[in-house]
C-alpha cells in the first residue's frame, strides 16, 4: 500500500510520526510524511523517507489553513495514496476533509490530545469538539494515545470505535546506564550524591515550567536541568521574566540545556523525572523517563495519571500548584532508597505498557496495514 503520514510540523513527524512510518516500511509499504517543511525532518530524509512539505499553520486563521488544505487536496489527488494515517486536531481535520474529498479509499486518525480538554474560553472548547465531531465523521480508524481520551470519543459521539492504543518508545534507547550517567554528571558540573531533577519539554507555559521553577526555590537539596526548546509556532508567553529570575534565585542549581539530541544519555545521567503540565496527551517523555528507570512527578491530568502509579512509580500532584510539587520533590531528593524503588518500579510498568513495537504493532494492526 501506498501510505500517507500527515502531521502539522517538523517536531511532530520527528518525535511522534517517524516510528509509525519506520513500523509500516518494515511491512512493506511505501510510506510517505507530510507537515511543514523544519530542520528536524533531516533524519527521516537521511533514513529514506520522501517528505512533501505542506503549508500548515498551527492557528485557527482560515486564510492560513484553507491554504493548506488545497495543498494537501492537490498532493492526495496527484499521489493517490491508498491510505491516509492523520494526526494532531488542526492538520488531522484538515487531512481527512482532503482525503476524503481526493477519494483516498481509507482514512486513519491519531488524536494526541483533543483541544476541547485544554483550558480556555467556552467557544474554543466548543468549537474544536464540533470539529472532532466533524472529523469523526470522515474517519474509519480512529485512535488516541490516551484511554481516557478515546472513551471521551466514544461517549461524546466522535466516533463509535474510538480505540486508546498508547505511546511507546525504543527500552534499549531509553534504559538505565551507569557509565552515561557517570560520564554526564561530570560533564554538567554533578556530584554522585546530588539529586538532579530534569524537565524534557517544549518551553511553552501549559508545561508546567513556571510552577516547576518556583517548586525548586522550596527544594535546596536538589538541581534542575531544563532540556528542550520553544518551536517558532509555538504560542503563549515566553516565560523569559520566569527564567531570569529563577536564575538569579537558583543560581548554579539551574542548567538550561537547550534542544538536545541525546535526551537518553540526559536521562540515564538525572535521579528524578518532572513534567507539571497543565494538560496532555500522553507525554512521550514521561514513558522515555520510566524507560530510563527514573521516578515521574506528574500532574493529575489525562495521561500522565495513565502512566504514572501514584506512590509507586513516583507522585501525582495538582496542576498549577507549587507546594503540592515542591512536597513531591523534597522527598524524592531526600530519599534515594525510594528513587530507586519508584524508578525500578516505573521501567518495569513502561516495558509491559509502552514498549516502542507494541503499540506500532497495534497500530498498524488497528490500520490493516
Amino acid at each position: 500500500m501506498k501510505i500517507a503520514e500527515v502531521c502539522n510540523v517538523d517536531f511532530s513527524l520527528r518525535h511522534f510520526v517517524l516510528p509509525v512510518m519506520r513500523g509500516a516500511r518494515m511491512r512493506g509499504h511505501e510510506v510517505v510524511g507530510l507537515c511543514a517543511e523544519g530542520r528536524l525532518l533531516d533524519l527521516p530524509r537521511q533514513e529514506g523517507f520522501r517528505i512533501i512539505p505542506v503549508p500548515m499553520a498551527r492557528s485557527l486563521n482560515p486564510v492560513a489553513q484553507w491554504r493548506a488544505y488545497r495543498a494537501l487536496l492537490k498532493i492526495f489527488r496527484e499521489e493517490k495514496f491508498d491510505l491516509v494515517h492523520a494526526h494532531m486536531p488542526i492538520s488531522g481535520l484538515l487531512a481527512r476533509a482532503a482525503a476524503r474529498r481526493a477519494g483516498v479509499k481509507r482514512v486513519a486518525y491519531t488524536g494526541h490530545g483533543f483541544l476541547f480538554n485544554q483550558p480556555g474560553p467556552w467557544w474554543r472548547r466548543k468549537l474544536a469538539l464540533g470539529l472532532e465531531q466533524l472529523g469523526g465523521r470522515a474517519t474509519d480508524v480512529f485512535m488516541t494515545v490516551s484511554e481516557e481520551e478515546a472513551a471521551d470519543a466514544r461517549c461524546l459521539g466522535i466516533h463509535p470505535r474510538a480505540v486508546g492504543i498508547g505511546n511507546g518508545r525504543d527500552p534499549f534507547r531509553f534504559r538505565p546506564d551507569a557509565g552515561l550517567r557517570a560520564g554526564l554528571r561530570a560533564e554538567l558540573g554533578a556530584a554522585e550524591d546530588d539529586c538532579v531533577v530534569v524537565i524534557v519539554s517544549r518551553l511553552v507555559r501549559h508545561k508546567g515550567h513556571v510552577e516547576l521553577l518556583r517548586a525548586m526555590e522550596a527544594v535546596p537539596g536538589a538541581t534542575l536541568w531544563v532540556v528542550g526548546e520553544r518551536l517558532p509556532t509555538d504560542h503563549g508567553p515566553d516565560m523569559a521574566e520566569d527564567f531570569a529570575r529563577a536564575e538569579r534565585v537558583l543560581g548554579p542549581r539551574l542548567k538550561r540545556l537547550g534542544y538536545r539530541e541525546d535526551v537518553g544519555r540526559i536521562l540515564a545521567a538525572a535521579d528524578v523525572f518532572c513534567l507539571p503540565s497543565h494538560f496532555e496527551g500522553l507525554p512521550m517523555s514521561v514513558i522515555e523517563a520510566m524507560m530510563t528507570g527514573l521516578p515521574v512527578v506528574a500532574t493529575d491530568i489525562r495521561g500522565p495519571r495513565e502512566q504514572v502509579r501514584d506512590g509507586d512509580t513516583g507522585f501525582l500532584v495538582p496542576a498549577e500548584a507549587v507546594e503540592p510539587l515542591a512536597a513531591a520533590l523534597n522527598r524524592l531528593s531526600g530519599d534515594p532508597p525510594l528513587r530507586q524503588r519508584m524508578g525500578r518500579a516505573g521501567r518495569a510498568l513502561a516495558l509491559e505498557k509502552f514498549d516502542e513495537d507494541k503499540v506500532v504493532g497495534r497500530t498498524l494492526d488497528l490500520m490493516g496495514l
